[in-house]
Order: C-alpha cells, then structure tokens, then sequence
C-alpha cells in the first residue's frame, strides 16, 4: 500500500490508494466534507478486500494529498443566499474527478461506496456517469433537500466555522466534533479520532478547503430529481443517532432513488464507528455481489 497520483484533468490530481488484488472487482470509496481519505480506516479496507474486491480510496479535491484550490470559500451570508463565488465548483464537478480517477486506472466500472459528502458525490457520479456504477452505496448522506437530513443546530457553529490553524487546536475541534455527531450505541475510540486528526493535519491541512467543499454542496441544491434517474442497484445505509446529517435524510435518499433498499443502524451516528463494521461490511459485499449477480444474468438473457 502506497499514496500513487493520478491526473484527472480541469487542473486536478487526486492522491490515491489501492488495497487487494487488482484483479478482483474493484470498489471506489469516497469520502465526506473536509475528510480525508484516511477516515475510511486501513483495516476497513483490508476487511472489504479481503472479501474479494479491489478497494481504491482517495483523497478528494482540496482535500489531503489533491490538488487544492486558491480561491476564498463563500461567506456565511453567501452561502445562506446561494451567491457563490464564480470559481465554485459543484458535487458534479467532484463526481466526474472520481468519474476520471476510474478510468485512468481501469476500474470502470466500479462498485461506488460514498459516505457523507462522498455519497452526494457517489449519487451524482451514478446518475451522470451511469455506465461507470455496478452499484452504489450511499452512507449517511442525503438529497440536498432543505427539508430532509439538516444537521441538528449544535452543529452549524462547526459547519460555518473555520477550524483551528494549529495542530493541538485541530485536533481538540476534531474530537469535539465527534464528540456531538458521532455514534452512541457503539464505543468511540477517542486516541484514533485524535491521532487520525494529527495525522490529517500533517497530510495536508487547509483552513479553507471546508469552505469550499461545503460550497460545492450548497451550490448543487436539491438533487431529488438527478437522483431519480439512478438505475444502478443502490443501498443507502444511515444511522438512527446522526446529528450532521438527519435520519430524514437516507430515508429521503432511498425514496428518490429508483428501487434503493435503506439499511438503518440502530445506534450509529455520523462516523464509521469499527463495532458497526460487521454490519456495513457485510451489507456492501453482499449488495456488490448481488448487482453483479443480476448484470451477469441480464447479460446472459440479452
């Protein structure tokens, strides 16, 4: 396992990593807002691969090792009117960056595992991208709907504040934040979310890349009727406790997408707490193997 870099064009290089066979059927994970690719954990990865799939993670843009952006994410009052700066880019923008990530590096098509941000992300590539999606899985994400999956109001002094520019104020916010929005039914692992904080910081800390990412989210709106033209197999799993993204917010997801089956975890909340690894694990290779399944056998009728 080592970080690799990948041009993906419109001035864009994604720092990535693989794990498992790459002749096995590969499987993209996207992660959220202001994460980097390290949230989805070593071992999570090596238990996906080990279940027969060639796991690619990634550090989205203006996050991590990718290419990050110069220009001033929007104000507070920008963000609130939806007068965004003219260098926003969107969710669609994101989706076709891992749209290029898979095929640069042959994984087309892919299983696409997207959790928070990185399911909106996952959700546009699967609609505007369709031939590049075996299947998808959306965690802890939504539609973009303002009346469906709205953070809980102790949030938004995180959301629409700029993080700590040094490191041990970093960190403490990251533990505060997971602290507020993470899971309550299973136990939390306070010395990782600090030292993965730590270890973000030193990869590649941006005070304003949250900024930004945030305003791609805003400057997409409701995607309900993007998510409406999804024909790939689709589990949308979300927690019972999510304070940064509502519960509404995976039953609205499920709803708009054709035939998605939603999978709740009792007790989980904005995190991918490693007791619900069992749950999330399982669901994602079954579903994987059974889209692949239904592609075999409709290609087989055709």
């Amino acid at each position: 396992m080592a970080e690799e870099f990948c041009d993906v064009g419109r001035g864009v290089t994604l720092c990535y990593e693989a794990f498992g066979d790459p002749d096995d059927t590969p499987i993209l994970l996207i992660m959220g807002l202001a994460t980097q690719m390290i949230a989805w954990h070593e071992d999570f990865c090596e238990e996906l691969a080990g279940r027969g799939f060639h796991v690619v993670r990634f550090d989205n843009r203006d996050i991590g090792r990718s290419t990050h952006f110069d220009f001033s994410p929007a104000s507070v009052k920008q963000m609130f009117t939806r007068r965004l700066p003219d260098e926003q880019y969107t969710l669609s923008d994101m989706a076709e960056d891992s749209a290029v990530l898979l095929e640069k590096l042959d994984l087309a098509p892919a299983h696409v595992v997207g959790a928070s941000m990185g399911g909106m992300i996952a959700q546009m590539l699967a609609a505007e991208r369709p031939e590049l999606v075996r299947s998808l899985t959306s965690i802890m994400s939504t539609t973009g709907s303002r009346l469906h999956g709205q953070p809980a109001l102790a949030v938004y002094r995180y959301l629409l504040r700029p993080p700590p520019r040094d490191r041990d104020g970093y960190i403490q916010r990251s533990a505060e934040v997971f602290g507020l929005v993470g899971s309550t039914g299973f136990q939390r692992d306070d010395q990782y979310i600090r030292e993965r904080a730590a270890r973000s910081f030193d990869r590649g800390f941006d005070v304003r890349a949250g900024g930004r990412q945030l305003g791609a989210i805003i400057a997409s709106g409701d995607r309900t009727k993007s998510l409406r033209r999804i024909g790939a197999p689709t589990l949308v799993i979300h927690g019972t406790v999510d304070k940064m993204v509502r519960p509404s917010g995976g039953r609205a997801t499920a709803k708009a997408i054709p035939g998605a089956r939603l999978m709740m975890i009792e007790g989980m909340g904005h995190d991918l707490p490693r007791g619900a690894w069992p749950q999330i694990i399982d669901a994602i290779a079954e579903h994987a193997r059974a889209a692949d399944g239904a592609r075999a056998r409709a290609e087989a009728a055709a």
